[in-house]
């Protein structure tokens, strides 16, 4: 009988000088992690020592223990969760549908220039404009609520996701173009197989500010109109003098954000890796 030979890939070997490099990497890594968690519970000490002193008045600075000891009775009379939840769903509702609807409309504009020089300075207008003075005929035109507030999240996403977004696509070299239009290409295929793909850095970068700049509009929104929420609690604690009560939606704020954004950038990592 024949003998049969499977030739097995080698892995290709690292030498002991990138073995050093890499090792010293990880090293660096976690320095630089284990320096950041230092100096935040630094941070933390000093802020509970000042207040704890009276270097301060806790009044007006709260403090650490007492933003916990606020948000362990949210959490015991059952609010917090509805808080939380509220605030969570209207800003992924936001950010998701603005980013929709600024890559849609950014294909469009690139698609059909005259359109885009048409549209070009309202663009610019509508993104200089502060939104919060859209807030009366946002309430007026959708109802007071989660349309509201969600309407009110898309429209401060939705101008700057389009601009990131055709600026990307506006930036592809015109010679890579010219390369697939003389291989026959229609501009479709340019779209989906060039455009897209060379800029998925640009889209990933527009959904980390669209991701902050969802927050800003629903809190924003909040403000105006709403009845549970974080930005519900901001505004209550704001006109009851509880700044326990803001402190602990402003520490909850970022760490939901920090939770959002950590999410964005593992979809990144492995976005690179397939690449």
């Amino acid at each position: 009988m024949k003998k049969r030979y499977i030739l097995k890939k080698s892995k290709p070997e690292i030498s002991l000088a990138h073995k050093k490099f890499i090792r010293k990497e990880h090293i660096k890594t976690f320095f630089i992690h284990f320096f950041r968690v230092l100096l935040l519970i630094f941070l933390i000490g000093i802020w509970e020592l000042a207040a704890e002193l009276n270097w301060a008045d806790p009044f007006i600075i709260s403090s650490p223990s007492r933003i916990i000891n606020q948000i362990v009775l949210l959490y015991n009379s059952g609010s917090l969760q509805t808080h939380i939840l509220t605030t969570l769903n209207e800003t992924i509702l936001a950010f998701l549908l603005s980013t929709l609807i600024g890559a849609a409309l950014a294909i469009i504009l690139y698609v059909i220039p005259p359109l885009k020089k048409v549209l070009e300075p309202y663009i610019i207008v509508l993104n200089s404009l502060p939104k919060i003075a859209l807030g009366p005929l946002i309430i007026i035109w959708v109802g007071i609520g989660t349309k509201a507030i969600v309407t009110m999240g898309i429209l401060i996403c939705v101008v700057i996701a389009t601009i990131n977004l055709l600026n990307g696509y506006l930036s592809i070299p015109s010679e890579k173009i010219l390369l697939l239009k003389s291989m026959g290409a229609n501009k479709f295929q340019i779209l989906t197989k060039l455009i897209i793909p060379a800029t998925i850095p640009n889209f990933i970068s527009t959904l980390k500010i669209n991701l902050g700049m969802a927050w800003v509009g629903v809190i924003m929104g909040e403000y105006l109109s709403s009845k549970a929420g974080l930005g519900y609690l901001l505004v209550y604690g704001g006109q009851v003098f509880k700044l326990d009560l803001v402190m602990s939606a402003i520490v909850i704020l970022c760490i939901l954000s920090g939770l959002m954004y950590a999410v964005i950038a593992i979809f990144e990592k492995i976005i690179n890796k397939k690449r």
